[in-house]
């Protein structure tokens, strides 16, 4: 089975409105392309003073929801909304939430990201996720009519742990919705997704922000769609993009058939 798959690079702001409106358009550009597989980053809806967070968090059944939903209907596609901070009722902090959408528009998964970004680099990179949001728990991989998908978020690249037990659950393309920092991207965005993508033998699908957001750290962008052997398909440039590959599970197989290290494994 082969289908196009489309990633999404993009600057989030603390404007809701405008970052909609963009990433509505980018869906919208993405399906008119072909995709029937589309991605957005981590937080593509709001990002900004970690202050704001809790004042700019939705629940499940808010507007970026619903919003995503009606969309994945009317373009027939299975999207993936990157993350938002989702509301968590009488808490002072906020689940980083990835929901994955049908095309009727059917919620079939929801992760919360479970690894958080608690950071204190050189250059003025430092940040503590954990002071307002709370760490998921459960390993997430939804059915669709192109495979399994996993679903991860930006830090969770780093814990190969994750994405072998995504592996254990059957997934066969893995998310990777992200707002990596142009530090550590430079150095280490690129092996790590490689290394997943070679390990697991996965197609990893990676939409990252770009940019400098005023409120936060500059983002690295090279929004990237690897396959099973490692190679890149598609990498987004250094502005807001829509990225696309073809996804061929048929391949995936062959490549798990012919260097078949997944049933090699020793250790649980």
């Amino acid at each position: 089975m082969k289908f196009l798959a489309a990633a999404i690079q993009m600057l989030a702001s603390e404007d809701k409105e405008a970052n909609l409106r963009e990433a509505q358009a980018k869906i919208g550009e993405a399906a008119s392309r072909g995709a029937k597989v589309v991605a957005l980053p981590e937080v593509f809806n709001w990002r900004g003073d970690k202050a704001e967070e809790k004042k700019n968090a939705e629940p499940i059944s808010g507007r970026t929801a619903d919003l995503m939903a009606r969309l994945a209907r009317e373009l027939r596609i299975y999207l993936l909304a990157g993350s938002f901070l989702e509301e968590i009722p009488e808490a002072k902090k906020c689940y980083n939430t990835s929901l994955f959408f049908g095309p009727d528009g059917n919620l079939l998964a929801r992760y919360r990201k479970i690894h958080l970004f608690d950071v204190h680099l050189e250059r003025g990179v430092s940040t503590l996720e954990s002071e307002t949001r709370q760490p998921g728990e459960e390993v997430v991989v939804a059915e669709s009519e192109f495979g399994r998908m996993g679903l991860t978020v930006c830090y969770d690249l780093r814990f190969p742990e994750l994405y072998r037990a995504l592996v254990s659950k059957g997934a066969q393309v893995i998310f990777v919705p992200s707002a990596f920092t142009a530090l550590t991207g430079e150095a280490h965005w690129e092996p790590l997704l490689r290394a997943r993508a070679i390990e697991n033998q996965v197609y990893m699908i990676a939409a990252d922000q770009i940019g400098k957001n005023p409120k936060s750290f500059t983002t690295y962008g090279n929004s990237m769609i690897v396959d099973p052997w490692g190679r890149i398909l598609a990498r987004a440039p250094d502005m807001s993009a829509v990225i696309m590959a073809e996804i061929d599970l048929a391949y995936l197989a062959k490549v798990r058939a012919e260097l078949p290290s997944l049933s090699h494994r020793k250790l649980s």
